[in-house]
Formats: structure tokens, C-alpha cells, sequence
């Protein structure tokens, strides 16, 4: 006798179970792609418990026939799908017809349906797979699903269930993913009598992200349109300054379904790229539209991942649009954060001009007179020194040393010299730089002025900084500088880092023109296995002008490096360069030009608590005003916020909200 033979067809549904339903919000996704799929403009959902009480799932959809309630919960039977060809222009979200059969295996179901308005329609009810009642009852149009006392017959999945609360998370979850796909339908979702969730099913996107995460959050999002010739973009992106401390709040549909993409997820990232801090995450609700035939939704038991035909071609499309939104809405992050309203009186104040009066002939050129000049201008100029426009040579010569050395030189120390002595003939990848090739980025004033050529802004890149007014340092590490609108805080470091990259990224992409050879070759030791893996990489150094030869040993050494490398930070920054190159999987020559210029603006540029002159601090502003990007540092934090000047009064009760 044989010992292989056909499952009991009760014992395969529930096995088939485990492949779809793996918690409550399992189910409750394929009922809801049930209602939607059925043509529902209203779907209202009860749980309790979580979801494992009971899951109960309203619509006024086109209703289940009545020859057909039995045949609904057969193993794969489906309306959706009648050939094969058929698996390769889905438009549905569901088609297997393995729902009904797997929820029903493991859970107590009822099943009323009418499919037209004659108040009449059709119940089931099934237990565990077996069909306990049916007939017939009265029913509005449409299709009442109740799912009850979820995993009762199979108590080992019970056991693994987590929390009430964890489950409800899920349950939320889900519900929210489905109403943000279709905004044109309305969703109620209640758990435990208490709702959680009311849409109106008016078509509007920013209103359903409203109700899910707040008006203030919906309100700040940028609307999302773009157009390809296979593809469809729509949707909303928030601002760098609204951030989430995980992904969860990414949501990505495809024709109308939820799914969790890696490719759109990181060409979403990577359009982020410079505008978050590290650990932080978009809130993002993207929604592509594409012919059928370029997704195959049949890869994944619960169709939560899909696979495309075009993969690369897709990832830079929303890359793009996404960049290009973001572009045209970046802005100055407002400071002001107001508090609660407390039970205190409100003390109004008359007006006070805070403008900088005109200097008058006997004193200092900030507008103070000699004895408060005299006791406010050691850190920012030499007392009674007139300011020239921007900072220029003699200015920075005057403050002796002001701007931290290495960040900076003076024209007569700009100009560089080829190194002697090397003992074997320079490379023509080695050149001697010249007065104009020094590191602009980090000279202000004037010597800054005629080597870096800002890169042309189009409207919408950078629009709208603002023309700022020095006012002073604060703590040695902030620019307080003012307009017509308001206050600004500029925090140095992060500004100059900015444009320090953006002048770096770009002179990594010409690394044959500005490589210099070391007087000493730097030593560099690894262990075994990265000095193996390293060594096979070595051709990505010299692609962005670090030559790095073997020593033997386990030992490299640091042949040459760009000039505009920080004097004295050159081995620090390529043993970086390495250690990244070395945790990274896949490096390509775009991500290592990234992390190079990275790594290299913030070495060269000025840290905390370092005085700046004004006319640094000026010449500071100029060149962020400058940048593409001018309002986040590489890494994603603020360079610039703003107090407005209604805000400013608000908290000093000049006005009243």
C-alpha cells in the first residue's frame, strides 16, 4: 500500500488558513477587499477584543446571488478570474477565492447577503468549515460579514496572538491603509463601541490623512502629481520637518492596493536624501497607477507584495517626482511652538522697535555707541573696525585668526605647492592647485566670492530664502539674523556643512582634476578580511581621487588625495571612506561620491562654540542663499528656523490668538 494520499479537504482549508490568516487584521483585510471589490460607497467595520471576539464587516455593495452564498466559501471559487490569461491583468483586489474558505475554517461565520432592494436576501452560518445554517431572511442591499471567536478550534495559533492592544494596532492599521487607497469611499471603523475612525467618502486624499494623522499633519503635506508614459503618481508627502520614528507611516499603493515595496520604498528614501536626520522617516502616501500587465499581485499568499515589470525604470520616476515636489515646498521651518493656554492673565505691552538704528558719526558701525560697542564686539570684529561688504580679505586678515584654522585661508596662503621629494615621478592624476582652487566653501568673504560659482537655481530649487539682517552669535554656535517677517536662527555648523557638501559632491565628480600626492604617504592597517575586501574595491577610491596603494602587511597607504581635503584630517576621512565602503553590501560609484562628500564637509566646516566675525557670518548666509538645498545639512537637520513676527508677539501677549 502507498503511504501519500489526498488531504482531508477539512484538514487542507485549515492548513490553507495559516497561509492567509495570521491574526485578525488578516481577515479583516480580505473582507474589506470584499466590500470593495463588491462596489461599496459605504463600509462600516466593528471589532472586539481585537479582533479575535469578533470582526464584523458592513457594505451596500452589489451583494453575494443566492446560488451563490454556498459556492463562496469553496475552496478557490472566484467570479474574478476564468483563465489563465487572466492572472495577468488583474483589476481586483481579491481573485484566489482562498478568503472565505480559510476564515471560515478557523472561526465561526454568518454571512447575510441581498444582492437588489427588495429587502429580501440570504444567510449562512458555518463553524469551523461546516455549514450549520442557512435561509433566508431580510437584508438591505449589500452584505453584512460577521467573523466570531477567531481560532477557536486551532488553540495553538491562539496562543501566539499578542495583546489586545497589539492586535487593535494591526486591526487600525489596516483599516487606515484601505481607507487612504480609496478616499472616495466612506469608512467607520469602531472598536469596542468607541470609534476610531470616520471618513466621508467625499474623494479627497488630505481629508482622510486628516482624520488619520490630524489636520495639522494633513495640512503641511505636500499634493504629489506626476505623469509618465507607463505610470501614474499621485498623492501626498510631508515636509522634512514632519518626520515619523519608523516607516509605518509610508503607505504605498498600487491600483489601489496596499503593498509593501522595497523599490518604491527607496526611491522614496532616496528622494528624502540630505533632507532627514538619521533614524527618521517620511509621513508619505504615494499611489501609483499602472497598466495590469506591468504588476504581478500573485506572489504573496496575502498579495502584500508585488513585482515589477520595470522595476528601475519605476524607482526613478517616483525618485524624481517626489524630489521635484519636495523642491517646490521646502521651506523655513517655524521655531515657535506654542504652549497649552493657561488660567493666567494676559499683560499687554506698547509696540518696541527693535530695528538696528542708523550709526551715528561717533559710533561703532553697529549702531551702538563706543562704550556699548566696546563691550559687545570682541568676538564678532575689532572695535571701531568698519565692516566690508561680505567679509572681505582685509576684514578676515584684522580678526587674527578668528575663523578656526584649516577651514579657511587667507589669499597669500591659498595657493598651494606641489610637494617635493617624493622620489618617483607624479602621475598626471596629480596636479599643483592654485589660488582659485583652494576650498571656497570654507573662505568667507571676498577670496570666497570668485572661486565657487553658485550652481543656477531654477524656480523652484531654493525659492523663497529669505534676505537676512546679521544680528549677532548666539552661544557661539547660532547666527541670529532678522528680516521684515521675522527672526531667524542659523545654526553654523550645519550651514556651512551644507555648503560645503554641495561644493564637495561636486568636486568629487572630477577627481582627476584636483588630486594632490602626499609628501608622506599615510599608512593605513586593516584586518585580513578587510584588507581582502578592500583591496578588490580600490579602483572606487581612485574613481573619487583617493589613491590608495598596497604596503603588505594588511597596510595600505594614502598615495594621494583631493587638495581641498581638510589640512591634517585626510587619513581620518579615508579610514571613514573605507570602513563605509566595508559595511556597505553594494557600493557603486554615486553612493560612494555621496558619503565622500559627506564626510569631507563636515570635517572642513566650523563646529559650536566658535566666534564668527560678522562679516563671516554674512558671507555664511550668501552662500547658503546659494545652495539647491538650503535648508537641512547632509544629514537631515535643520539649518534654519524662523519666528515670525505674529509669533513673536503671540508669546510676548501683544496679540491674542
Amino acid at each position: 500500500m502507498g503511504i501519500i494520499r489526498p488531504l482531508d479537504e477539512h484538514l487542507a482549508n485549515q492548513i490553507a488558513a495559516g497561509e492567509v490568516v495570521e491574526r485578525p487584521a488578516s481577515v479583516l483585510k480580505e473582507l474589506v477587499e470584499n466590500a470593495v471589490d463588491a462596489g461599496a460607497s459605504r463600509i462600516d467595520i466593528a471589532a472586539e477584543d481585537g479582533g479575535l471576539a469578533m470582526i464584523r464587516v458592513q457594505d451596500n455593495g452589489a451583494g453575494i446571488q443566492p446560488d451563490d452564498m454556498l459556492p463562496a466559501f469553496q475552496r478557490h471559487a472566484t467570479s474574478k478570474i476564468s483563465s489563465p490569461r487572466d492572472l495577468f491583468r488583474i483589476e481586483t483586489l481579491g481573485f484566489r477565492g482562498e478568503a472565505l474558505p480559510s476564515i471560515a475554517a478557523v472561526s465561526k461565520v454568518r454571512c447575510v447577503s441581498s444582492s437588489d432592494d427588495s429587502g429580501l436576501g440570504r444567510f449562512v452560518e458555518i463553524e469551523g468549515g461546516a455549514v450549520v445554517a442557512e435561509g433566508e431572511t431580510s437584508a438591505p442591499r449589500g452584505t453584512v460579514m460577521t467573523v466570531k471567536d477567531l481560532f477557536y478550534n486551532t488553540p495553538a495559533r491562539l496562543k501566539y496572538m499578542k495583546t489586545i492592544q497589539t492586535e487593535l494596532g494591526h486591526l487600525s492599521d489596516m483599516v487606515y491603509r484601505h481607507a487612504l487607497a480609496r478616499p472616495d469611499i466612506a469608512f467607520s471603523f469602531r472598536h469596542n463601541g468607541n470609534v476610531l475612525l470616520k471618513t466621508t467618502g467625499s474623494g479627497d486624499l488630505r481629508q482622510v490623512a486628516a482624520a488619520i494623522y490630524g489636520t495639522a499633519s494633513a495640512k503641511s503635506m505636500a499634493e504629489l502629481a506626476a505623469e509618465h508614459p507607463d505610470y501614474t503618481l499621485t498623492g501626498l508627502v510631508a515636509l522634512p520637518e514632519e518626520t515619523r520614528a519608523s516607516r509605518n507611516a509610508i503607505t504605498v499603493l498600487v491600483n489601489g492596493r496596499y503593498v509593501r515595496s522595497p523599490a518604491v520604498m527607496q526611491a522614496l528614501l532616496a528622494a528624502y536624501h540630505t533632507l532627514l536626520p538619521v533614524g527618521r522617516y517620511p509621513l508619505a502616501i504615494l499611489h501609483l497607477r499602472m497598466h495590469p500587465t506591468l504588476v504581478d499581485v500573485n506572489v504573496h499568499p496575502a498579495k502584500l507584495e508585488v513585482r515589477f515589470s520595470k522595476e528601475q525604470e519605476l524607482k526613478a520616476f517616483v525618485e524624481e517626482a517626489v524630489r521635484e515636489t519636495l523642491s517646490r515646498r521646502v521651506s523655513v521651518p517655524s521655531g515657535y511652538r506654542p504652549r497649552a493656554a493657561k488660567s493666567q492673565p494676559a499683560w499687554v505691552q506698547d509696540r518696541i522697535r527693535f530695528q538696528m538704528p542708523p550709526a551715528a558719526p561717533d559710533a561703532d558701525s553697529t549702531g551702538a555707541s563706543p562704550r556699548v560697542a566696546e563691550s559687545v564686539s570682541s568676538p564678532f570684529r575689532a572695535p571701531g573696525k568698519e565692516a566690508e561688504p561680505y567679509g572681505g580679505a582685509d576684514a578676515i586678515r584684522a580678526e587674527s585668526g578668528r575663523w578656526p584654522p584649516g577651514r579657511g585661508l587667507a589669499p597669500e596662503t591659498a595657493q598651494r605647492t606641489a610637494p617635493e621629494g617624493t622620489g618617483r615621478k607624479r602621475s598626471d592624476a596629480f596636479r599643483t592647485s592654485t589660488a582659485k582652487e583652494a576650498d571656497p566653501a570654507a573662505i568667507p568673504g571676498e577670496v570666497w566670492e570668485g572661486m565657487y560659482a553658485a550652481p543656477e537655481k531654477t524656480a523652484e530649487e531654493g525659492a523663497g530664502f529669505p534676505e537676512l539682517s546679521w544680528i549677532g552669535q548666539l552661544h557661539g554656535t547660532y547666527i541670529v539674523a532678522q528680516n521684515e517677517n521675522g527672526l531667524y536662527l542659523i545654526d553654523q555648523h550645519a550651514a556651512h556643512e551644507r555648503i560645503n557638501y554641495e561644493y564637495y559632491y561636486d568636486k568629487f565628480g572630477r577627481p582627476n582634476e584636483a588630486s594632490q600626492e602626499l609628501l608622506l604617504p599615510v599608512p593605513l592597517e586593516f584586518t585580513p578580511d578587510a584588507y581582502a575586501v578592500l583591496k578588490e574595491r580600490l579602483p572606487m577610491f581612485s574613481s573619487v581621487g583617493v589613491y590608495l596603494e598596497e604596503f603588505g602587511g594588511n597596510t595600505f597607504i594614502i598615495r594621494a588625495v583631493p587638495h581641498w581635503f581638510p589640512k591634517g584630517e585626510e587619513a581620518g576621512i579615508v579610514r571613514e571612506m573605507a570602513e563605509w565602503v566595508l559595511a556597505e553590501r553594494k557600493v557603486d560609484l554615486p553612493s560612494l561620491r555621496d558619503k565622500a562628500a559627506m564626510l569631507v564637509s563636515c570635517k572642513a566646516s566650523i563646529k559650536a562654540n566658535e566666534p564668527m566675525t560678522r562679516e563671516a557670518a554674512e558671507a555664511l548666509l550668501k552662500r547658503l542663499s546659494a545652495c539647491r538645498m538650503p535648508y537641512t545639512c547632509p544629514h537631515g537637520r535643520p539649518v534654519i528656523v524662523s519666528f515670525s513676527k505674529y509669533e513673536i508677539e503671540k508669546m510676548f501677549k501683544r496679540v491674542m490668538p
